[in-house]
């Protein structure tokens, strides 16, 4: 009989980082498939700002959250280890939203079979890629022009920042936490400026800004608004300086929005599988020439999950952070 540890919501934090009294680890037995359905052991999971953002209440603003007695999910890469199903087999590797657990039962509908030859790590198939590339797509970033991304060394900064120039951008800037990962930036990635945020912001920027792609929200977002040359563009993925400290913050120069006339669009990414195939077209080869850099920080332990969680919101890390189950 198997048995599984899966982490889950006891209480919400309420403008305040998470403890462990709001998360608990229980072990359940992992039941055998029923028809159409399969058992996948996790490998991987992504750690990332949305697993803090997820605990709160979110139903005034249209984002799935985690319900408090039930487990959490995240994205995974697992191992079909039964089936119950036509079209997985024991052996295949899949991507699912399963994580926070070591095994899951569900339709075999909920998995989607990836090559494991495809990148050089299994990890790899939990990068931010693809959220760069639609946010990119969503801006509609043009040959020649000037792109700023804050949380540059995370996740999405370091796949937004190369992406950008293989769409045509011909200057990179990013933000960042430490002088060591604004280096690494410049020296491994390619990005043509990078600054750390704490030495100030809007002096780091031109004053003919073409694209923002915000991570960060607040004084990020105000510095890119005075930036942004007349029509200019930004596309907001995620507000980490709001999550971090669980208040609003609201840039404070929204006339210059108006004045302006800049376009501030929020977007999903699920909310655009017309442009999955192309992704999955381009990606993977932009990976395997080297033109795309996969920067990536494996965790491990399911144990380790919630301080994984809390040090990335910290500034820990550098790059996509995965947690090794």
């Amino acid at each position: 009989m198997r048995t599984s540890r899966e982490m889950r919501l006891i209480s919400r934090p309420v403008e305040r980082m998470p403890s462990d009294d709001d998360v608990k680890m229980i072990k359940v037995v992992v039941p055998d498939p029923a028809a159409g359905q399969v058992v996948v052991r996790n490998l991987f999971m992504s750690i990332d700002p949305g697993s803090l953002l997820r605990m709160r209440d979110l139903s005034k603003v249209d984002i799935p959250n985690f319900e408090v007695g039930a487990p959490m999910w995240s994205d995974a890469v697992g191992e079909v280890v039964e089936s119950a199903a036509a079209g997985l087999s024991p052996g295949d590797i899949v991507w699912h939203r399963y994580g926070w657990r070591d095994y899951v039962v569900a339709d075999a509908s909920h998995f989607h079979q990836v090559d494991p030859a495809l990148y050089p790590s299994l990890s790899h198939h939990l990068s931010f890629g693809l959220t760069a590339y639609v946010g990119l797509h969503v801006a509609k970033v043009r040959q020649g022009e000037t792109f700023f991304v804050s949380s540059a060394a995370g996740g999405v900064g370091t796949m937004a920042g190369q992406v950008a120039r293989l769409c045509g951008a011909s200057r990179v800037i990013g933000s960042t936490g430490t002088p060591d990962k604004a280096r690494y930036l410049r020296e491994s990635l390619g990005f043509d400026v990078a600054f750390d945020y704490h030495d100030g912001i809007r002096q780091h920027l031109p004053d003919d800004l073409d694209v923002y792609f915000d991570n960060a929200g607040g004084s990020h977002l105000e510095a890119a608004i005075d930036a942004l040359r007349p029509h200019g563009r930004a596309v907001l993925c995620g507000g980490v300086e709001e999550i971090r400290s669980g208040e609003p913050r609201a840039p404070r120069n929204i006339l210059s929005v108006i004045g302006k006339r800049l376009k501030l669009q929020g977007f999903y990414t699920f909310d655009h599988p017309d442009l999955f195939p192309r992704f999955a077209e381009e990606f993977p080869r932009w990976v395997r020439r080297g033109e795309v850099v996969i920067a990536e920080t494996i965790v491990d332990g399911l144990e380790n999950g919630l301080t994984a969680v809390l040090n990335l919101l910290r500034g820990r890390y550098l790059g996509k952070v995965v947690l090794r189950i």
